[in-house]
């Protein structure tokens, strides 16, 4: 393996990558996507000279309670209904501006039933999810430089980022704080209330080798452009004996060709 490649392990209790043609009941991917893998790991190290390139997601055996039903755990994935109050809309900045200057027109955000008719309440709504639960999973992904690599910084530079800008430099970094179990903010698996544990493979995990399955379109991630137009972008998924294949760079474990991104220039 490369150098150059990072490697930790995720898990966590609950998890939603939520497919984009049903946004509004939601419902998850059977695994993680590459966009929430590179939202684990820019959780852990982000930094503006670099960007993170999922190679591949391995599935793992989690760990699963005592009393968990065993015809369950033996299934490759498990979804579970919840329904949760979200709120309808957010409060525009213009609008806490003018609390801010003046206090006396200020109104609460209700989102209960509370000082509203209706059982529903105020700006609040319930929606039905389907959820993947206790999954664990391996992250392979490279560093890769931006067009802000070696050039000076905007901010006073830390510790870790003297020296000049380069893959191993950004490996190092990466593995010092998965092993302290550092990060920006905490990592999640999708959504923000579903956070999850992390930490360095130590050769224990057991990849779900007999799941192989052809998933159809998954969200790759999505390209944020500084005008706004953002895009998304899709590739074909195929789980192989437990590993997604997303390297659009490179073949994959099993001499596999780059996967096509569908949808971006």
């Amino acid at each position: 393996m490369s150098a150059d490649i990072v490697s930790v392990k995720v898990w966590g209790e609950f998890a939603l990558f939520t497919r984009p043609e049903l946004k509004v009941e939601r419902l998850s991917y059977p695994l993680m996507t590459p966009s929430a893998a590179r939202g684990v790991l820019d959780a852990i190290v982000y930094r503006p000279q670099m960007s993170w390139h999922v190679r591949r997601i391995t599935v793992l055996e989690p760990t699963f309670p005592a009393d968990f039903p065993k015809q369950a755990a033996q299934q490759p994935y498990r979804l579970i209904g919840i329904r949760r109050n979200e709120i309808q809309g957010k409060i525009a900045p213009r609008t806490v501006e003018g609390w801010m200057k003046s206090p006396s027109s200020f109104e609460p955000y209700l989102v209960d039933s509370a000082g509203r008719e209706g059982a529903q309440g105020q700006n609040r709504t319930q929606r039905n999810s389907l959820i993947l639960q206790h999954v664990a999973y391996r992250i392979d992904a490279t560093p890769l430089l931006t067009n802000r690599a070696n050039r000076p910084r905007a901010k006073p530079e830390d510790e870790e980022d003297h020296g000049l800008d380069t893959p191993a430099k950004y490996v190092g970094m990466f593995q010092r704080r998965v092993v302290k179990g550092q990060y920006f903010h905490c990592p999640y698996l999708g959504c923000r209330e579903f956070a999850c544990h992390f930490a360095a493979p130590d050769g224990s995990e057991k990849p779900l080798a007999g799941w192989s399955e052809s998933l159809g379109l998954m969200l790759y991630d999505i390209r944020f452009d500084p005008k706004g137009a953002n895009r998304p972008g899709f590739f074909f998924a195929k789980v192989d004996k437990g590993v997604l294949h997303c390297d659009t760079k490179g073949p994959g474990p099993n001499g596999e060709a780059p996967v096509e991104v569908l949808g971006w220039d």
